[in-house]
């Protein structure tokens, strides 16, 4: 039997609740709890900013899900429908624990809420992850049992693509499932949402680079882009494109790999700093180097967290715009940038290309309009950057009061009554 509890955490985990306390019985299977917002908690994840323990997070509904035959172990959070329904990727990760698959659920869900916001979509927040190595784990019948649970909130939630799923994934899904976006070309679908996501990075870095110089050009610019994946070996590309001397570091050999077949590493450093057209790509031996170099900008494509104290304390980048969500690592660290010097573009304005780009499917894709979409996240950030300056804070302070604004006013309209 469902039942809905007022905590993230099920009963057996809260101390002092008793089995049958407070449950209410909802439905026919066992598999799932669904959690109303009013408390949600979250513990502490390596990958995001967890909320506190103690302060609720103001999701609209959280999700477990079990198929112990699949193996699958799964959590849905819906941040917000009050644009329409919750848009978001599945993320398929091997976390150490429920807790910290948990907090990533409820940062990633409340960050799409904005993005979606900022990206002008009629589309709330949500977000969802599987816990298991993608590698190991991943199968058919566990994707389509997930299909299933998103399938039983009607609506509420839609899935895409995210970290350890691509767009097979998502046709997999969509045999069970009607609310599934990021599917393969030959079904319809948009194909892969990092070919937006990294332009749309883009779009934002030129809008920085004209904030900080005076010009939207990164031609002669040192960037250092950190992970090479789905989304940053594309930004590599663009970047080179701009004319800029790119220096990158990832932990997967092989991605790093791929963009040297692409782009050639250049054998000397000095070539790093050539302003023609095509410098070569130079390979980091680490994080820590890459940071230690003396950059432009600074492009975060990995993991979340990316910028935490000592970080921000060791960046010499003017620039920081990224394809990473939740880079902050926890709040306040934006201050810290902004009394730096360091200009820092909010994550969910830059990459919002993918989730315009999926986001287009659902009334019959068509890349050129989702591409003319996403290039409107040039003259998002550029504002968010101007009311920052008028209004003295951060960028992703004037980001978020940009976001509430829209997701209070527009929201508002649907208590307009209308007929069926």
């Amino acid at each position: 039997m469902t039942k809905v509890f007022t905590s993230a955490r099920r009963p057996a985990d809260i101390p002092g609740h008793a089995a049958g306390s407070g449950e209410q019985a909802i439905g026919a299977n066992d598999q799932v709890a669904s959690v109303q917002a009013a408390s949600v908690q979250a513990a502490s994840v390596p990958s995001a900013s967890a909320p506190s323990a103690s302060v609720p997070t103001g999701h609209e509904q959280v999700v477990f899900c079990q198929d112990v035959p699949t193996g699958l172990r799964a959590i849905i959070a819906i941040y917000s429908t009050a644009l329409g329904p919750a848009l978001g990727g599945t993320r398929f990760y091997p976390y150490q624990g429920e807790d910290d698959a948990l907090a990533d659920a409820l940062n990633l869900s409340r960050a799409m809420a904005y993005k979606n916001a900022l990206a002008g979509l009629d589309l709330g927040g949500g977000k969802a992850v599987i816990i298991g190595d993608p590698a190991r784990h991943k199968s058919e019948a566990l994707l389509r049992a997930y299909g299933r649970f998103i399938e039983s909130l009607n609506g509420r939630y839609i899935t895409a693509c995210d970290i350890g799923t691509y767009s097979e994934d998502m046709d997999i899904i969509a045999r069970e499932c009607r609310y599934v976006t990021g599917r393969t070309v030959p079904n319809g679908g948009a194909g892969d949402s990092s070919v937006l996501t990294a332009f749309g990075v883009f779009q934002g870095m030129l809008a920085a680079a004209e904030h900080r110089w005076g010009t939207p050009s990164l031609e002669g610019r040192q960037v250092g882009v950190e992970g090479v994946g789905k989304v940053g070996r594309r930004l590599v590309g663009h970047l080179l494109e701009a004319g800029a001397a790119v220096v990158i570091c990832d932990v997967d050999p092989g991605a790093i790999d791929r963009v040297l077949t692409e782009h050639p590493a250049a054998t000397h450093s000095a070539a790093v700093h050539s302003a023609a057209k095509h410098p070569a790509v130079r390979v980091a031996a680490g994080r820590r180097e890459l940071i230690g170099q003396q950059l432009d900008v600074y492009a975060p494509c990995a993991l979340g967290g990316a910028l935490d104290d000592d970080t921000v304390a060791a960046l010499n980048a003017r620039i920081v715009c990224g394809g990473a969500n939740n880079q902050l690592a926890h709040p306040g660290i934006e201050k810290v940038l902004a009394d730096r010097g360091i200009l820092y573009a909010p994550d969910y304005v830059v990459n919002a290309g993918g989730v315009i780009q999926v986001g287009d499917e659902l009334g019959g894709f068509n890349f050129d309009r989702a591409k003319a979409r996403a290039a409107q996240i040039f003259a998002t950030t550029r504002k968010i950057f101007l009311i920052a300056d008028e209004e003295g804070v951060p960028p992703a302070v004037a980001a978020d009061r940009l976001a509430e604004r829209r997701m209070s006013e527009v929201g508002r309209l649907r208590g307009i009554w209308l007929s069926p």
